[in-house]
């Protein structure tokens, strides 16, 4: 368990940062009485920006009211570093370079939060582990670079599944992380601080990591929209690793058209995307793989939702996926275990983080330590030998590769269509087996049964909400395509949330 006594520190000194948000300069409790405010803090990305872009919206005052809105959330705990003035600051220097003349960005004056897994040269990167508590990298990742070019400003770093090693963000060094549609479960993880956020209108695009349902997850858990891009289409430098055969950045927000706007700027592929006409369109459908054992709410959304789809025109084509679960165990999880140990210590070493791979793994919250000494270090049960990797490489995760390209070519869909997670938001604490329809079903499969395939693959997904259980907990689907068709799944995806309909925002 963490230090309470650090814990509580931390608490006090964002409450005190929140305080700041809310007290310095005229212009904050002006605001704060302001019904303007939560106008604002609706505001699409490419809405924010084009107001802010033409004058008619300073970005100081656009960023007041986000902060307001960051510590009326705080109890979700989406942050684990929140300068409130830095922002204001940079909000300022903004304002000041678009009256001097400057020409805005596509993502001019935009607050945007960050996983605090990718570094920042102005903010400490944990990966929210103890170890690298107070870690400054010396520069931005690249993907922060491409954002800070374009006119975006860093909101703060987001609080995190620690390491990123696993899907609920509970993390027990910086707190757990709260889903705003209940503040009693879990937002989902690892970027489960990102997705927060931005469901609770904190912000309207964050910066989020996927290596095995790092974005997808939470997205799908909080309501938003997630876009987990082919593997390699953005840099992953700069961003604590697990491995680089799966790792890949990508964004949160609550609209496909801000989801095209951050890949426009990040992926620098501005091809206009326009919204298409869906009769005629086939999405695949595998059952025997996808829609197995599912939780009876998410069952009855999901299938509301092909419903609705194939009302506007879908051909849904029902199809098989022969072998698939066996190889997403031969390689998902083993591949991960194997190249953490490598690809971590790299990363400590080339960024000067002065911690060596066995500290931090000593220094790691319990539940870390227990993972790493049963699945990643040697002599640990699920230990994974050179061998067992080496045939993942050459045999294993070949295979399944082809056997997405042949899905792709034999049925001509234009993605798979599947729901993201099995459940919904489990409550905090609950890593346990679930019951479904009666019968046990591991935490683990529950929430990453159904997102494993496609990230192992190499594949995109787009995740889209797609309606609300009797208890009020989103449910979503994710739409998975070929490699490298991510701007046509875009398309497609704009097109698609116009017939899955809106999804209520969350109230704090």
């Amino acid at each position: 368990m963490s230090d309470p006594q650090d814990v509580s520190r931390r608490s006090f000194i964002l409450g005190a940062s929140a305080t700041v948000a809310m007290s310095a300069g005229a212009t904050l409790p002006a605001l704060a009485r302001d019904s303007e405010a939560a106008l604002l803090v609706n505001l699409d990305a490419d809405q924010a920006v084009a107001r802010m872009s033409r004058g008619e919206l300073s970005v100081e005052r656009y960023a007041t009211a986000l902060l307001e809105r960051c510590a009326t959330g705080r109890a979700l705990n989406a942050f684990i570093t929140f300068e409130p003035d830095q922002v204001l600051e940079a909000a300022r220097a903004c304002d000041l370079a678009r009256r001097a003349g400057a020409r805005p960005g596509p993502l001019f004056g935009l607050p945007i939060p960050i996983k605090d897994s990718v570094n920042t040269r102005d903010y400490p990167t944990t990966a929210g582990t103890p170890a690298l508590r107070h870690f400054r990298p010396a520069e931005d990742a690249p993907v922060v670079k491409a954002l800070r070019v374009a006119g975006a400003i860093v909101l703060g770093k987001t609080n995190l599944h620690e390491l990123s090693y696993g899907w609920t963000s509970d993390n027990r060094a910086f707190g757990a992380v709260h889903n705003p549609y209940d503040q009693t479960r879990i937002p989902g993880g690892s970027s489960g601080g990102t997705a927060a956020a931005i469901a609770a209108r904190m912000a309207p695009l964050g910066v989020a990591e996927d290596t095995e349902g790092s974005i997808r997850v939470p997205a799908a858990l909080c309501g938003i929209m997630g876009l987990r891009p082919t593997t390699g289409r953005y840099s992953t430098q700069g961003c604590v690793p697990i491995t680089p055969l799966f790792d890949q950045v990508g964004p949160h927000a609550r609209t496909v058209a801000d989801l095209a706007l951050f890949d426009s700027v990040v992926a620098n592929d501005s091809r206009p995307l326009r919204s298409m006409s869906l009769r005629g369109v086939r999405l695949g459908v595998v059952r025997d793989y996808w829609f197995r054992d599912l939780d009876p709410e998410v069952e009855r959304i999901t299938s509301a939702a092909l419903t609705r789809l194939q009302d506007a025109g879908i051909t849904l084509v029902e199809s098989e996926l022969p072998g698939l679960a066996h190889l997403i165990g031969l390689i998902t999880e083993p591949v991960q275990n194997h190249d953490v140990r490598v690809a971590l210590a790299h990363y400590l070493g080339e960024y000067r983080a002065g911690v060596t791979f066995e500290q931090l793994v000593s220094q790691a919250s319990p539940d870390i330590q227990e993972i790493f000494r049963s699945d990643v270090l040697p002599g640990g049960p699920n230990f994974v030998s050179e061998a067992a990797y080496a045939a993942v490489l050459s045999t294993h995760l070949p295979t399944l590769q082809r056997l997405y390209r042949d899905y792709f070519s034999r049925t001509g869909v234009a993605a798979l269509v599947f729901p993201a997670t099995m459940v919904p938001a489990l409550p905090i604490g609950t890593e346990a087996d679930v019951m479904i329809h009666g019968r046990r079903v591991s935490f683990e499969t529950a929430i990453a049964r159904n997102i494993a395939p496609g990230s192992t693959a190499g594949l995109q997904g787009l995740v889209l909400p797609a309606g609300l259980t009797s208890a009020g907990l989103p449910v979503a689907i994710e739409l998975d395509a070929a490699a490298g068709t991510d701007r046509a799944l875009l398309a497609l995806g704009m097109s698609l949330v116009d017939v899955l309909g809106p999804v209520p925002p969350p109230r704090l």
